[in-house]
């Protein structure tokens, strides 16, 4: 059984109150828009959320995985595109800086994306590389005391506005996964990063996704982080947060789809009564809200398992995939009750619909998800049970 500690609880609700003033009523604006949500943005790290996970030392409140995935949960029920760009703000644009950095490279740029004041990404994806990484090109050449980047990224979140990129770089050119290396990149102040193309989604539009073009990019030494091999294994050490928090991302997004669907039901008459009361709706509203019910179990078991410090490779994959395809069918699901009104810009249905699809590939695909949990097939009922 899931249990919130009275602190995770009381959290939880301060998330859910600032979420229903300041974000709800924007979300339908920032996504018709398609722009970085700057004040929104700016908001969250005067708020304290980008540090959740980080020390006191550097702005941050030290929250377990339980509490930070209650945040990503919120945010997203109120816009996914706002939880988007948070989700790379606070962990995957951030962690390698905290973990690999020098003391120096986290005063001048950890500490400042904390606070909303630098915007952060992670530059992994390539044309023919994403889950396929040792397949990347980007290369990092060492010459004296800097090494020179050369190489294209795509599908880099926040690509448009970010002010510091951490990229996964080859510093050989042996085909292979050994040889990767993450490096710091400030925008501001090292020429030959621009950017390519922007690419126009369907979901999440406020969250600006783009290509980012390295032309002998100088980068100082002491921006290496954490040597010139190891890169896949850094990545991987946050591949089970990253999927477990975007199981609750998963859940909140879902959340708010079954509300609407709810209200909308409640208030939508036909042949006489509330359409909730004809069986065939009662039992669309039934399955999605134990789907709901399954998948937030699923999440918060597993974020209760890495505070406990164990490796739920297997466990988080399971959640994720549960999660996210949970999500698509529960937006799914939503749009189908307000039949025609489901495409409707006036309705959230259709942004809740649009947004569901983001889900899918972010912390890998349903079908590497299924690749990793199919490494290990034996039912373990302790590890179900806890």
């Amino acid at each position: 059984m899931i249990r919130f500690t009275r602190d995770q609880e009381a959290f939880r609700k301060t998330v859910a109150r600032f979420v229903d003033a300041e974000v709800v009523p924007q979300a339908d604006a920032i996504d018709e828009a398609a722009e970085f949500p700057r004040k929104l943005f700016e908001r969250l790290g005067q708020l304290g959320y980008f540090g959740l996970r980080y020390p006191e030392a550097y702005g941050g409140s030290a929250a377990d995985m339980v509490t930070y995935c209650l945040f990503a949960e919120e945010l997203a029920r109120g816009s996914l595109s706002l939880a988007a760009v948070a989700a790379m703000q606070s962990l995957m644009g951030t962690d390698f800086i905290f973990k690999f950095g020098s003391e120096d490279l986290r005063q001048r740029y950890l500490v400042p994306a904390l606070r909303g004041e630098l915007v952060a990404t992670f530059a992994l994806t390539e044309p023919n590389a994403g889950s396929d990484v040792a397949n990347l090109t980007t290369r990092a050449e060492r010459a004296g005391d800097r090494y020179v980047l050369r190489g294209t990224k795509t599908w880099v979140t926040n690509a448009p506005v970010a002010d510091v990129l951490t990229v996964a770089a080859k510093t050989s050119a042996e085909r292979g996964m050994k040889n990767i290396a993450l490096f710091l990149v400030d925008r501001q102040t090292m020429r030959g990063v621009t950017l390519g193309k922007k690419i126009e989604k369907m979901a999440v539009r406020a969250s600006e996704t783009g290509e980012i073009v390295l032309e002998d990019v100088e980068v100082p030494a002491e921006h290496l982080l954490g040597g010139e091999t190891g890169g896949v294994e850094k990545i991987g050490g946050i591949l089970s947060e990253i999927r477990v928090m975007t199981s609750a991302l998963s859940v909140g997004l879902a959340r708010a789809a079954y509300q609407a669907a709810l209200d909308y039901a409640r208030q939508r008459v036909a042949f006489g009564k509330a359409i909730v009361e004809h069986q065939a709706i009662t039992f669309k509203l039934a399955d999605m809200l134990t789907s709901i019910h399954a998948s937030l179990v699923l999440t918060y078991q597993a974020a209760a398992e890495l505070d406990a410090g164990r490796t739920i490779t297997r466990e988080a994959a399971m959640a994720k995939l549960t999660a996210s395809e949970m999500a698509v069918r529960v937006t799914d699901e939503a749009a189908r009750i307000f039949a025609s009104y489901g495409l409707a810009a006036e309705y959230p249905a259709q942004r809740y619909f649009r947004d569901a699809r983001f889900l899918l590939p972010g912390g890998g695909t349903s079908e590497i998800l299924r690749l990793i949990i199919g490494r290990d097939l034996d039912y373990d009922r302790g590890a179900v049970l806890g």
